[in-house]
């Protein structure tokens, strides 16, 4: 009797945790389509599977909130949220919180240290090619998150000097074409430039030849383009 009774009970906690796991991917929009009308309706008919939904989408937003929340590079946010999912698949349903909640306290603070680290935050790259204006120039540009912002080390060959009012000046465009200035320099060895908004955001490094006459758009005489990404 007592073997029975402990097979009824792990055949009673398969059934709990697979009910988890199918409750959990519906909260967080990953049920299959061919299972999702079936366990919407299950849930519908049962006050019991509601209660249980609706902590797992509390659970969802709970992490999903945590992420989103800081200015975390996509790498960490993807094991982050892998980790959320490994943990609710896995955990029976009085573990399923608790492992959820975890997780949210983990992306918290793993992100935090990442924005707050200094010199050691979210760091991403950029591959600069010429264009015909400059055909042998090359370049590389490391973006750096710091607590004033982001510290961009460029570094170019190939530019010639420029002086006597004219320079070069480097710049961040988003998707949407809009162009912020992150500074200027006569040559481009080991130059230090710095931005005020995310390259998660604007996506496209560029540097241009000015002239120091007044105006402060761009020229548009692009010598150097590349697409930033993480590093």
């Amino acid at each position: 009797m007592g073997v029975v009774m402990r097979m009824r009970r792990v055949r009673g906690e398969e059934a709990d945790v697979h009910e988890v796991a199918e409750l959990a991917a519906l909260a967080d929009g990953s049920v299959a389509p061919e299972r999702r009308a079936a366990l919407e309706a299950r849930v519908a008919a049962s006050p019991a599977l509601a209660d249980r939904l609706a902590e797992q989408e509390r659970a969802v937003a709970l992490v999903r909130g945590a992420v989103d929340e800081v200015d975390a590079p996509a790498g960490l946010r993807a094991r982050i949220e892998a980790q959320r999912t490994a943990r609710t698949v896995r955990a029976p349903r009085r573990l399923a919180l608790a492992g959820v909640a975890a997780a949210a306290v983990a992306a918290v603070a793993i992100a935090v240290a990442v924005v707050g680290s200094g010199s050691h935050g979210a760091r991403f790259r950029a591959a600069l090619a010429p264009t015909a204006l400059v055909q042998g120039a090359r370049g590389e540009a490391t973006l750096t998150k710091t607590s004033s912002g982001w510290r961009i080390h460029l570094d170019a060959s190939g530019l010639p000097r420029l002086a006597g009012g004219r320079f070069y000046e480097a710049w961040l465009r988003s998707s949407a074409g809009v162009l912020v200035p992150i500074g200027t320099f006569n040559e481009g060895r080991n130059v230090t430039l710095w931005a005020g908004v995310s390259p998660a955001s604007f996506t496209v490094l560029t540097v241009t030849r000015e002239q120091a006459d007044g105006d402060q758009a761009s020229s548009g005489e692009k010598v150097l383009v590349g697409t930033v990404r993480t590093g």
